[in-house]
């Protein structure tokens, strides 16, 4: 029997009760805070899994609290077949907010705005609302549903890893946490943060002060240096050459004893460093080319113009250039540095393709590092995370994401991570129209409610399809 139509219009009929329940759980600061007692990632996120519960438990389910790591919520008590994983926790606020405050939820013709309302407690509810509607549909299932609420998804996903440190994986899982139609593959991560000491010395003219970025895993839009014993019109032409082969805009300004440099580029995720334009490579690039003296911080500004240099984003500097069919290519940057008068510290982060391993990359890349006079922090990689996208929940997922939104698509291969990343034979499926700008973590967060509805009933076709009798 289809109940496709029943579905559909069970879901109509409850769409207000379902943004009633959304608005609930928004009102909920459910940020990461301090520790405390029973409540391992502070009072907000402890506060979003209660508020959770007792929307589950309102809506005829019977939640289980795991520790205030997770809440769990089980469709029927067929054996384990899917895990469907959402989380409650949200960023930070955050200032510029107009339309409202950001856990005063704002309902409108068409959307919701308010902090979380797209990542993920949104989501969280159309899952809610797509199980509720098998459920009292009587859709006969063969295999059990297990929705998972998490609260420390923005903050490294501890949550789930101790979730499932006691209770088993199903076999199949999908997380409504991402893009539609479906996120298949998810490239690896290496990041390796790297030293060196300097001898003091007083020659001149020399690099006292170059530095950039605030996070690894962003292209750094803005970089600085001091460089003394120059001064502003011997500099200037090779600052006119850098330019113009960084596409950067600098500027040179006259200092005591010597220059101040400053760098603009262009600000992106490091997952997609294609997109941006590194101010911190930029920067590298033009000290290096500078007629400085022979000295210990002009030998290590050479190093890292050799192993990082300007549009490199695939790792050639380093000798991890590589690709393959399923992920394409291995990206790689330098995003954080502080180079002064004692040393440097410094990071990168490099979004792995299926063909690297810690051999050919990140024992290459270390090795790379130590012979131009910088010690690597040993870390381990963490391996790309795909499903073939023959495999029974990548198929079944498209075929129900086809049905609602009418367009046949590839599944997406990302070099961010998703909630599923650690977990076998699992992907990431909506709730997000790339096509629409949510504001996600920034002011004025909202969602679509149509695309909410129809999330929800993807979620249940998808069940039906991957749970169903067969």
């Amino acid at each position: 029997m289809d109940y496709t139509k029943q579905i559909e219009t069970w879901l109509e009929v409850h769409r207000e009760e379902m943004i009633a329940d959304i608005c609930a759980l928004c009102r909920v600061d459910s940020e990461r805070g301090e520790a405390a007692e029973g409540k391992p990632f502070g009072e907000g996120p402890a506060a979003g899994l209660a508020k959770g519960m007792e929307i589950c438990a309102k809506n005829g389910f019977a939640p289980e609290n795991v520790d205030n790591y997770c809440v769990d919520a089980l469709l029927n008590d067929r054996p384990l077949q899917l895990d469907i994983l959402c989380h409650l926790d949200v960023v930070p606020a955050g200032d510029g907010w107009t339309a409202t405050k950001p856990f005063e939820p704002l309902v409108t013709a068409d959307r919701i705005i308010g902090r979380g309302t797209a990542d993920d407690k949104g989501p969280a509810v159309a899952v809610l609302y797509a199980m509720r509607a098998l459920r009292e549909l009587g859709v006969p299932l063969s295999g059990g549903v297990r929705l998972i609420l998490g609260s420390d998804e923005e903050c490294g996903s501890g949550d789930i890893a101790y979730y499932f440190s006691r209770k088993k994986h199903a076999p199949m899982s999908v997380s409504p946490d991402a893009d539609f139609p479906l996120i298949f593959l998810e490239k690896g991560r290496f990041e390796e943060s790297f030293d060196a000491s300097f001898a003091a010395t007083q020659v001149l003219p020399r690099v006292v002060l170059a530095e950039g970025g605030v996070k690894s895993n962003v292209v750094p839009a803005r970089a600085k240096a001091v460089v003394l014993g120059m001064t502003a019109a011997s500099a200037a032409p090779f600052v006119k050459a850098a330019e113009d082969s960084t596409g950067t805009q600098m500027t040179v300004r006259q200092a005591e004893g010597g220059v101040e440099i400053d760098v603009q580029g262009v600000q992106v995720h490091a997952a997609n460093p294609e997109g941006g334009n590194n101010a911190l490579t930029a920067l590298i690039s033009l000290l290096a080319s500078l007629p400085l003296a022979d000295c210990d911080s002009t030998a290590r500004v050479r190093s890292l113009a050799r192993l990082f240099p300007h549009g490199d984003y695939y790792g050639r500097g380093l000798g991890v250039a590589r690709e393959d069919e399923i992920s394409g290519k291995l990206t790689l940057t330098m995003d954080v540095l502080r180079l002064t008068e004692e040393g440097l510290e410094g990071t990168i982060d490099c979004r792995t393709c299926c063909a690297a391993n810690e051999e050919n990359t990140a024992d290459v890349a270390n090795a790379k590092l130590r012979a131009e006079g910088l010690h690597p922090q040993v870390v381990p990689m963490t391996p790309a995370h795909y499903v073939p996208k023959d495999s029974p929940l990548v198929t079944s997922l498209l075929a129900s994401v086809e049905k609602y939104t009418g367009r046949k698509e590839e599944p997406l291969a990302i070099g961010g991570g998703t909630y599923v990343h650690e977990i076998e034979n699992g992907v990431a499926c909506g709730c997000a129209d790339p096509a629409v700008d949510n504001h996600m973590h920034g002011p004025d967060e909202f969602v679509l409610i149509d695309q909410l509805m129809m999330s929800a009933k993807i979620y249940a076709d998808a069940i039906i399809r991957l749970c169903g009798e067969k």
